[in-house]
């Protein structure tokens, strides 16, 4: 089961990100891969008191990679776009 705490794992901070942050309002997070848009609108208006407009949700699979003469494969991970309501913000320094 996951906890509001898991829920949220790191914003990203991309270029991409930012442009959406500035001409979307939104925000973007890396979340756990089971955690639900329900789930991510609760942690994210409990954390950072903010209001959540919606969210969108973007599953990732993990690269495949060469270490030596090995192959390995990367986690797969889910991407969260929070858009804020109108007036609110939200900042990371």
């Amino acid at each position: 089961m996951i906890t509001q705490y898991d829920v949220l794992q790191k914003p990203l901070l991309t270029e991409k990100a930012m442009a959406q942050k500035e001409n979307l309002n939104a925000v973007v997070f890396k979340v756990h891969p089971e955690a639900t848009k329900t789930q991510i609108k609760e942690a994210v208006e409990k954390f950072f008191t903010v209001k959540v407009e919606s969210v969108r949700t973007l599953n990732f699979d993990g690269k495949t990679k060469r270490f030596g003469k090995n192959i390995g494969r990367r986690q797969d991970w889910k991407k969260a776009v929070v858009t804020l309501k109108e007036g609110e913000k939200l900042e990371f320094v």
